[in-house]
């Protein structure tokens, strides 16, 4: 019986420390392919504060009293795949920058929250030195995992707006409730801890969840919405799941979203 044990221990123990090492592996799922370009797209290239080399697309909006909406995406894919859901919004005039991360859509680096937060400020801040935008004139989109970067950047910036797709309250719940059986609270490398952050944003809000998401559960969105302060508004799809939110209509209710903030000339 000794035996046994010991040689369960340390079977557990290999099984913690494989986790630990992969655990970027079992989170991010990145394509790393440039998208082709497409038109209207303006190519644009920044360089982050930790000197990381990025490209991604801009899409000027057509009526400049109405805001530039910065989208930051999941954790598979690259931005390339997301056009289609902000093609709403360009035909109605407003502004999008596709954010690519580091790792995704040909750019280089190691993936992680932080490099995530600096993408994030790297986009943001060029849109306000290069293009002119002030921080009130940026809606920012988070979808997914991009809701962490997307909540970072609210408390950041005085944004005109935060939008946020299938979020959660952090990813180490969603951890937590996946591995039980594992300390993910003291091996987990990136957190973002939503729950913690989004009640210092005073932006208005707008979260819209599945309650047939099996990625990210309804509850969580709950959470995070709870925490949050007015002016906010949870769009509820009984029949959503993670991925089809847009076949609902999800890009209606962001549009009525959007039509209350208004841009500065």
């Amino acid at each position: 019986m000794k035996i046994f044990l010991i040689g369960a221990a340390l079977i557990y123990v290999l099984f913690v420390a494989s986790l630990f090492v992969t655990q970027r592996t079992l989170i991010y799922f990145p394509n790393n392919s440039r998208p082709a370009p497409v038109q209207g797209a303006e190519i644009i290239k920044v360089t982050t504060r930790d000197n990381q080399k990025l490209e991604s697309w801009y899409f000027a909006p057509k009526d400049r009293t109405k805001p530039v909406i910065v989208f930051f995406h999941g954790n598979s894919g690259n931005y390339g795949d997301r056009l289609y859901k902000v093609q709403y919004y360009l035909e109605a005039g407003y502004g999008a920058l596709l954010a690519g991360y580091r790792g995704y859509g040909g750019n280089s680096g190691d993936i992680s929250e932080q490099g995530f937060y600096e993408d994030g400020r790297a986009y943001i801040d060029w849109l306000m030195s290069e293009k002119g935008f002030q921080s009130s004139e940026i809606v920012i989109y988070g979808e997914s995992i991009g809701s962490g970067t997307a909540v970072q950047m609210a408390v950041e910036y005085n944004i005109g707006g935060l939008i946020l797709e299938v979020p959660f309250s952090s990813l180490q719940e969603i951890a937590v409730k996946q591995y039980p059986f594992v300390p993910v609270k003291y091996l987990l490398k990136d957190r973002f801890m939503n729950i913690e952050k989004i009640g210092n944003i005073s932006a208005p809000l707008i979260i819209l969840h599945g309650n047939k998401d099996q990625v990210i559960p309804f509850y969580s969105a709950e959470e995070l919405f709870k925490a949050a302060k007015e002016p906010k508004k949870f769009i509820n799809f009984p029949d959503g799941e993670h991925n089809n939110l847009y076949d609902f209509g999800a890009s209606s209710h962001i549009l009525g979203f959007l039509a209350g903030i208004k841009a500065k000339n």
